[in-house]
């Protein structure tokens, strides 16, 4: 049977691409690296490794491997950081995943209650797509996420827990046009770039019929600073939940379209996203307490 260290150095030859680059970087000797390897696939019966003249390339047993070693070794690493955790949650490392809204206010609020309280602690945070975000998870680079997840109920191997509704709005930058209309809506909307991140189908769907818009969004980017950034030196529009706008709207960065606002019907859908089955770390069961005792701000128009 393989043992952890060979399947170390397969996952590492992959990650480098040749033997040289992988050698130094696991302080191994090339012939002592190929020997683990070649170890490796006698233990498995077959051939992992493609070997050409400056680089490999994987056979379809290879990538099958591949696959299955690194969430091992994402296991193994996960369940000694765990178990460091039991006596003292700051010994270990937390990583955790964030969509682009929630990463703008609820995520980072949580976080900062979570490294008052344990300011040893170390924390990695992957902001991106909730469809990236599911993958990283998978793939056990990260232990959980919070994103929008209308399109994750379908998966049989996830944890989704519910997180309160937040209504979202429409904003613009000071001076825009459209603050001198006596009333906006969708048609006015439809005039001026709309910005956004990547959206469920739901979403986007209501927003092709209420503007009469083939597409959803014109500007499309799951980093919210640049998003707001956008908003301030353009005509573009964003709509997105409350809270993220929070600060920006009180600071006057972006100004809300209330009419606008008014007749958005699809709000904020935020869940804790899990793998079935697996156990949370001290420090994620932490940080979870956190997130569900952040101020709820339910939507007028309830929940979506």
């Amino acid at each position: 049977m393989p043992d952890f260290r060979q399947l170390k150095h397969f996952v590492a030859l992959v990650t480098h691409g040749n033997y040289a680059r992988a050698a130094v970087a696991l302080h191994l000797s090339q012939p002592a690296l190929s020997r683990s390897i070649q170890t490796l696939e006698s233990s498995l019966g077959c051939t992992l490794v493609n070997r050409h003249s400056r680089r490999i390339s994987l056979t379809a047993q290879g990538e099958m491997v591949l696959e299955h070693a690194r969430r091992l070794l994402a296991a193994s690493h996960a369940l000694v950081e765990a178990v460091k955790q039991v006596d003292n949650l700051e010994a270990g490392i937390l990583r955790i995943g964030a969509g682009p809204f929630p990463a703008a206010a609820l995520v980072p609020r949580a976080m900062g209650e979570l490294i008052d309280a344990y300011p040893a602690l170390q924390v990695e945070v992957t902001v991106d797509s909730y469809t990236a975000l599911r993958q990283h998870l998978k793939d056990e680079i990260i232990e959980l996420f919070v994103s929008d997840v209308r399109e994750l109920h379908n998966d049989p191997d996830i944890d989704i827990t519910p997180l309160p509704v937040q209504r979202v709005i429409a904003v613009c930058r000071p001076g825009h046009p459209l603050l001198h209309a006596s009333k906006v809506d969708f048609r006015h909307a439809a005039a001026y770039p709309l910005a956004g991140t990547h959206l469920p189908e739901i979403v986007a769907r209501g927003i092709r019929r209420d503007t009469g818009r083939d597409q959803a969004l014109s500007i499309q980017c799951d980093n919210f600073a640049f998003l707001l950034g956008l908003v301030q030196y353009s005509d573009a529009l964003l709509m997105a939940p409350s809270d993220a706008l929070m600060q920006a709207t009180v600071s006057g960065q972006v100004v809300e379209l209330p009419s606008l606002s008014a007749v958005i019907t699809q709000h904020s859908a935020y869940g804790l996203v899990s793998r079935k089955g697996h156990g949370l770390s001290p420090a994620a069961q932490a940080f979870i307490a956190r997130i569900h005792t952040e101020p709820e701000t339910q939507s007028a128009f309830g929940p979506v």
